[in-house]
C-alpha cells in the first residue's frame, strides 16, 4: 500500500469537503461561473510559481490532448456538481459524486487494462443500490436535480483515470495548473457568454446559480473567494500527486472518508440530515467502496493482452 499517496489523498479530500461547503454558502448570491473564475486565478497564482521552480522546461508537455481531455472533465465534473449542490442537500450530492470508484473500476477496466474479478463487480452494483437508496425515486418526490452530481461522478471518474494515464510524463504541479488553467479558459467563456445574467430568474436554484449575472463580492465575503482559491491549490495537487503515485482503482474508495465531513457540514451550517434511507443508501456506498478496496489489495490488476 502506497501510504503516503493515502495520506495526500485525505488530505485532498478534506479540502473538497470544506471547499463545497463554502460554495454552496455562495450559491445564492453569485454565479457559478465567477466563483469557479476567481477560485481558479488566485488557485493559479500559488500553483505557477512552485511549477516554474523547475524551470520553463517544466511547462511543457508531450501530451497537450490528454491535458485538454482531463480538464475538461473536470470542469464540466465541478460545474455539475455545484449546479446541483445548490439544490440538493450538501451529503446526499456528495455521496452521488462519490459513485465515481464505480465509474473508475469501469474506465480502469477499459482504458487502462486493469482485469477485476467478480468480487469487484459485486461491489459495483453494492454502490449502484446504494444511489437508489439515497435519491429514492420510488417515494414519489423525485429530485431530477440528482442528475447533476450523477454526470458529475461519471466525469470525475474520467478526470482521475486521465491523471493516471499522464502519470508517466507529467508532474503533479503540471497536472495541478492544467487543471487550473481549464478552470479559467471554460469559466471564463462563460462568463463572456452569460455574465450579464440574459438567461437568469430561473425557477431552479440550479439552473440559477449557473445563469446568475456576475456581480463584484463585497466585502465580507472576499475572504470567502481567497479561501477557496487557496483551498483549491490544496486539492488540486494533492489529487494529482495521489493518482500519479498509486493505482486509480485503489485509491478511490479513499476519497470515501469526505462524507462523514460533509455530514457535518451539512448539519452545521445548513441544518441538514440526511433521513435513515438516505443515510442507508451512503452506508451502502461506503460499502461499495471498502470491497473495492479490499479486493484490490488482495491482487494485482492484470493487464490485458
Amino acid at each position: 500500500m502506497n501510504l503516503k499517496a493515502v495520506g495526500v489523498l485525505l488530505l485532498g479530500v478534506f479540502a473538497i469537503s470544506f471547499m463545497d461547503a463554502l460554495i454552496k454558502m455562495l450559491s445564492g448570491d453569485y454565479a457559478l461561473h465567477q466563483i469557479v473564475f476567481i477560485r481558479a486565478v488566485i488557485s493559479l497564482s500559488i500553483l505557477l510559481p512552485l511549477l516554474l521552480r523547475y524551470g520553463l522546461s517544466a511547462a511543457r508537455t508531450r501530451r497537450p490532448i490528454a491535458h485538454l481531455v482531463r480538464g475538461l472533465l473536470l470542469v464540466i465534473a465541478n460545474m455539475c456538481f455545484y449546479t446541483g449542490l445548490a439544490s440538493l442537500p450538501l451529503a446526499e450530492a456528495s455521496a452521488i459524486v462519490f459513485l465515481s470508484p464505480v465509474f473508475v473500476t469501469f474506465f480502469s477496466w477499459s482504458f487502462l487494462g486493469e482485469r477485476f474479478g467478480p468480487v469487484r463487480w459485486i461491489a459495483v452494483l453494492v454502490g449502484l443500490a446504494g444511489m437508489v437508496c439515497v435519491v429514492q425515486p420510488f417515494t414519489g418526490d423525485l429530485q431530477w436535480a440528482y442528475l447533476w452530481p450523477l454526470v458529475a461522478a461519471f466525469c470525475y471518474a474520467g478526470f482521475n483515470t486521465a491523471t493516471r494515464y499522464l502519470r508517466e510524463t507529467e508532474s503533479a504541479p503540471m497536472l495541478a495548473v492544467m487543471a487550473q488553467v481549464s478552470f479559467i479558459l471554460v469559466s471564463g467563456l462563460i462568463g463572456l457568454t452569460l455574465g450579464k445574467g440574459q438567461w437568469a430568474g430561473q425557477s431552479d436554484a440550479g439552473l440559477e446559480f449557473l445563469f446568475r449575472a456576475w456581480r463584484w463580492p463585497v466585502e465580507g465575503d472576499v475572504i470567502y473567494f481567497v479561501g477557496l482559491g487557496v483551498i483549491s491549490s490544496v486539492i488540486a495537487l494533492s489529487i494529482s500527486y495521489a493518482y500519479r503515485n498509486a493505482e486509480a482503482s485503489f485509491l478511490s474508495p479513499f476519497e470515501y472518508a469526505v462524507l462523514p465531513f460533509v455530514l457535518l457540514w451539512g448539519l452545521l451550517f445548513f441544518n441538514e440530515f440526511p433521513n435513515l434511507l438516505a443515510l442507508t443508501g451512503i452506508g451502502l456506498i461506503v460499502a461499495g467502496g471498502l470491497v473495492v478496496w479490499v479486493d484490490g489489495r488482495s491482487k494485482t490488476p492484470v493487464p490485458l493482452a
